[in-house]
């Protein structure tokens, strides 16, 4: 039932983004002639007002289409109300709106849950490891998913953000030293060794660490309250998301583990609902603000490539010739669906069942 969940939530995102290009553009009249989520043949088809509706056979995004892309369009060329005929301010504010739309979703959904079911308590001491990397030093030292790290060495760690970030600088601080940690798994506890591995004088044992939440939580204290925490939270996980993918451009090399396709987003999304209603929100917000900043990068087929061809539109004063337009496009769409695949043939071999599979 969670997998089903996080399902749900990555199809909802998903309508979301294509949704803030669809009104983004109709809103402005620009001719829409298909709204569509996922990529392949249409498994289910509709048609209203001259624009066809479909659901379609690879769900790993979904596009609005345009007039000015169908040779057969009977549309005359100079059309007023096509996208490519409208000013670059017009078809920026379209191409943005998706990111926008993902952006505005996280906040929503931290401002409802902050208003309606209140702010969440203070965390348990401890901190919660919500993944782990394949092959790294959490993942040798037999640390999973759902774990909770009590105590490193003679140390407690404390409740919320200041306990994650004691066991990151005990982490950092020991690269290639053995720690003895304590952890806690359902009802049981032991002491395990942790051996950091040293990547460029710093300790990384390659997992996510979270507060350890216990999902119980109090009203907020009025509308500011409501406020402040809300922005406060979105602020914290569009930062940490800047990081993470920071990080990736830096070292592609040394982050590259940290890379989730579908599998492992679901199966994160599945882990997260486990702590109820706040989990999946949490989970929300979280994938809405990672797809608004990856959707930002100037990648081929992303928000972020198109609107890199407008600017050099803007900049040259007319646009970019088609055939250059068409190298970029299939250069950007050979690399994402390779990455696409990559990911989910390594995240899927990952999966417990998998592995009793081959191993067997």
């Amino acid at each position: 039932m969670n997998v089903f969940a996080a399902i749900a939530v990555l199809a909802f995102l998903i309508v979301v983004h294509e949704a803030g290009h669809f009104f983004a553009a109709t809103l402005q009249g620009i001719r829409v002639n298909g709204f569509s989520i996922g990529f392949g043949p249409a498994l289910i088809k509709r048609q209203r007002r001259g624009v066809t509706y479909a659901i379609r056979l690879l769900p790993l995004g979904g596009f609005v289409s345009f007039p000015d892309d169908d040779e057969d369009s009977a549309i005359p060329a100079d059309d007023p109300d096509l996208m490519r005929n409208r000013p670059i301010s017009q078809r920026a504010l379209v191409i943005s709106a998706g990111v926008l739309a993902n952006l505005l979703l996280a906040l929503v959904v931290l401002f409802g849950q902050t208003a309606l079911v209140g702010l969440p308590a203070e965390p348990d001491p401890g901190v919660l490891i919500i993944d782990v990397q394949k092959g790294g030093a959490a993942d040798l030292a037999g640390l999973r998913p759902g774990d909770k790290i009590l105590a490193i060495g003679s140390e407690q760690l404390g409740t919320g953000q200041a306990g994650v970030q004691a066991m990151v600088d005990e982490i950092k601080a020991a690269p290639g030293d053995v720690l003895s940690i304590n952890r806690q798994r359902g009802q049981s506890e032991e002491t395990i060794s942790l051996q950091p591995l040293n990547e460029g004088g710093a300790g990384r044992i390659g997992a996510q660490l979270q507060a350890n939440v216990n999902g119980r939580s109090r009203p907020a204290n009025g509308p500011v309250e409501v406020i402040t925490h809300t922005v406060s939270e979105f602020r914290q996980l569009l930062q940490q998301t800047l990081m993470g993918y920071g990080g990736l451009i830096r070292d592609f090399r040394g982050h590259a583990g940290q890379l989730s396709g579908p599998v492992k987003i679901v199966e994160i999304g599945a882990q997260l609902s486990e702590q109820g209603g706040s989990g999946l929100v949490f989970f929300m917000a979280l994938i809405s603000i990672n797809l608004a900043v990856l959707n930002a990068f100037p990648v081929p087929l992303l928000d972020g490539g198109q609107m890199f061809l407008l600017m050099l539109e803007g900049l040259r004063g007319r646009p970019v010739p088609e055939r250059w337009q068409l190298a970029y496009l299939q250069s950007g769409f050979l690399l994402i669906v390779g990455l696409t695949v990559v990911l989910i043939v390594r995240d899927t071999s990952q999966l417990p069942l998998v592995q009793q599979l081959i191993t067997r």
